[in-house]
């Protein structure tokens, strides 16, 4: 029998994902010969088109939270009260992706009181009973709670890489659980920053995945925590109501009132018409030419009507992303830092620099709670340095000594991105260290 394989995209988070994507590139230009800043549609049709060209889904749908509130809002008021504002470039985009899927002949599914994550559960629930094998499409690691034998998260590659498939096995393994269904747990312990879930505060995520490896639940957790000591006790003890209400909000529901009809979410071939209509507007002279198999027309500066698309001519989207320079096919060397002497030779050369830039890897996105997993240093075109940090904060201090004489360092420029962040992990790491860079 034919494997009937359905692909559920969570919009919001693949538009977010596909806009910062492309601004992070600089030699992509967002704005169309009309000024029309293009790069979030750009971004997600490229999304779409490529789990099309490669996956072949039998059945697709894509799924748009709504702007009315939720249960969650209403059970917590700040829930997602500290989101920043949606782009300029989003909110444009919006109209002109759904308009795209109307060419391309793929449901739009939006429920209101629900949010994406919980009609796709819903969706994805009801598809395995139907005998289907269910990719969630989303970057979100939320999903790893709904995860089965038939149901998996389709993870986007970024910047050239393959995308990945996060089945049973590794959402276990990604977070140290026996079942995915304790991931909720794990969210409720840890929180989430970006949706304002609060957690357990001090717990990060390291603390919760021990927790929850040694206590299986929240509610098993806060029955016994007697068995925890110092101030450990006292944080769970004194937040056992912001834990039970973390994991309520951390929950996706799987009873949305969506039909599952599997008819209405088989794949269609496209109405090609439309689907030009919509790329000359939008300038996707590269998409047209890999989804169509044509060129586009374009308006040129003297008015007429250019059949080529003169890329000289006009100042449209660099030919779009199938130029961009990824890993695969940009000159790179990439250096790994581990021992205390490559550590210290390594901060010699900073040190003689004028302008550097740097990056951290951190377990949470909480900087009060982050621990620091590694960092990047780069000051030379095509090569850049990347120190490992051991589990053990000893040995991290040792590490972290020659690095805080670079970054204290008044007389070097540092570039870097989200610099407060970074700023906040540093003081904590050296507090006796009242100094601050820029």
């Amino acid at each position: 029998m034919h494997e009937k394989k359905l692909f559920l995209l969570d919009a919001f988070a693949l538009i977010y994902r596909g806009y910062f994507a492309l601004n992070a590139n600089a030699k992509f230009n967002p704005v169309n010969s009309k000024g029309l800043d293009t790069s979030a549609i750009l971004g997600f049709t490229n999304t779409l088109v490529e789990v099309l060209t490669k996956q072949k889904p039998t059945h697709i749908a894509v799924v748009f939270d709504t702007a009315a509130p939720t249960a969650r809002h209403e059970d917590f008021t700040d829930y997602k009260a500290n989101r920043e504002e949606m782009p300029d470039a989003i909110a444009i985009a919006i109209p002109y992706i759904k308009q795209i899927l109307v060419a391309f002949k793929i449901p739009v599914i939006e429920s209101d009181g629900y949010e994406a994550d919980d009609v796709i559960g819903t969706l994805a629930k009801k598809a395995e009973e139907k005998g289907f094998i269910t990719y969630m499409m989303t970057p979100d690691k939320d999903f790893g709670q709904l995860v089965s034998e038939n149901i998996f998260i389709y993870k986007p590659g970024r910047f050239g890489a393959d995308a990945e498939i996060l089945g049973v096995k590794e959402v276990c393994e990604k977070f140290e659980v026996s079942n995915p269904k304790q991931v909720i747990d794990i969210l409720g312990l840890w929180g989430d920053a970006v949706d304002n879930i609060p957690g357990i505060p001090g717990v990060g995520e390291k603390t919760a995945k021990q927790l929850i490896k040694e206590f299986g639940s929240i509610e098993n957790l806060l029955a016994n925590t007697d068995k925890l000591k110092g101030k450990l006790k006292e944080r769970v003890e004194e937040n056992k109501e912001k834990a039970i209400m973390s994991k309520k909000l951390a929950t996706i529901l799987t009873e949305a009132p969506v039909e599952f009809n599997e008819q209405e979410l088989i794949l269609e071939e496209p109405d090609k018409e439309k689907v030009l209509e919509l790329f000359s507007e939008l300038e996707f002279r590269t998409l047209a030419r890999r989804v169509l198999g044509q060129e586009i027309q374009l308006i040129n500066k003297s008015g007429q009507m250019d059949m080529f698309g003169n890329v000289e001519e006009l100042p449209v989207n660099q030919k779009e992303i199938e130029e961009f320079n990824t890993i695969k096919n940009t000159p790179h060397n990439y250096i790994l830092v581990q021992t205390l002497n490559e550590v210290e030779t390594l901060c010699e050369q900073l040190l003689q620099q004028k302008e550097i830039c740097f990056d951290t890897e951190t377990t949470s996105l909480d900087a009060i709670d982050a621990e620091l997993v590694g960092m990047s240093f780069s000051f030379k075109k095509s090569e850049a340095y990347y120190i490992a940090f051991p589990t053990d904060r000893t040995e991290v201090e040792k590490l972290i000594q020659p690095i805080k004489k670079v970054l204290e360092n008044e007389k070097i420029v540092k570039v870097g991105q989200n610099i407060k962040y970074d700023v906040l992990v540093f003081k904590k790491l050296w507090s006796r260290s009242k100094r601050c860079f820029v």
